[in-house]
């Protein structure tokens, strides 16, 4: 019976994977069509100050977490300039809240989205986009038809990867959204409180053993998509 109890969440850690896995589909659901959109200019855009860009999109791969979430504290807290203007127009508040915790996973993840997806659409072969012109197919046609078909094993792989990566989100989550049980802890803010309250190491063990599992699972899944669909449209 210990054994089996030991492999048993307790309500305040199944509210956690709860609340991990919502922030991380809402970040990826919210950010990806910008991903897919960034890497469409980054990879056929030909404008001044576009290495610029590209370095300013990249840049919270390289920036401490707890900066990203500094900054988003700043700018989107109740007092910030766009935090601001959302509480007194809309009502909406992001600071200390779970939209909030997706905001700052979302941030954390769109580079990883947006370097797949352009490497996925660097690969595609524009000869076959300009015989689509030539036969008179508009823009929107041949991205329907040709250019999103041949990308598309780089937005599924860059969507689960950073599904993945929001599921291990901590600096800039607890940055701006804090750690607030049942509201914005998520997997790795639970890990950390059990690691600093005594007697947490077994709750510590299990949150962190289904953390591996669901990365795991998802570069797994990953994986597999991008395969199948890759047979799918005949890439390489």
């Amino acid at each position: 019976m210990a054994a089996e109890s030991a492999f048993v969440l307790s309500l305040a850690e199944q509210q956690a994977v709860w609340l991990s896995l919502v922030v991380a589909l809402r970040s990826v659901a919210f950010s990806l069509p910008f991903a897919v959109l960034t890497a469409w200019v980054l990879s056929r855009g030909r404008f001044w100050g576009k290495t610029v860009f590209d370095s300013v999109v990249h840049l919270p791969l390289v920036l401490p977490p707890v900066v990203v979430g500094y900054l988003l504290l700043i700018g989107f807290g109740v007092r910030g300039p766009i935090g601001h203007f959302l509480y007194e127009n809309f009502g909406i508040r992001l600071a200390f809240t779970s939209e909030g915790a997706s905001l700052a996973t979302a941030v954390m993840a769109f580079p990883l989205m947006v370097r797949a997806i352009r490497l996925a659409l660097d690969a595609v072969d524009r000869g076959l986009e300009d015989a689509a012109r030539t036969l008179g197919a508009g823009a929107i046609d041949r991205f329907m038809s040709i250019t999103l078909p041949l990308m598309l094993p780089g937005i599924l792989a860059g969507a689960v990867v950073a599904f993945a990566a929001s599921l291990g989100e901590f600096g800039a989550v607890i940055t701006f959204a804090s750690n607030i049980p049942g509201e914005t802890q998520t997997l790795p803010l639970a890990i950390y409180q059990a690691i600093q309250t005594p007697d947490g190491d077994a709750m510590a063990a299990r949150l962190a053993l289904l953390s591996i599992a669901l990365a795991l699972g998802g570069l797994i899944l990953s994986e597999i998509l991008a395969r199948r669909v890759r047979a799918m449209t005949g890439t390489p």
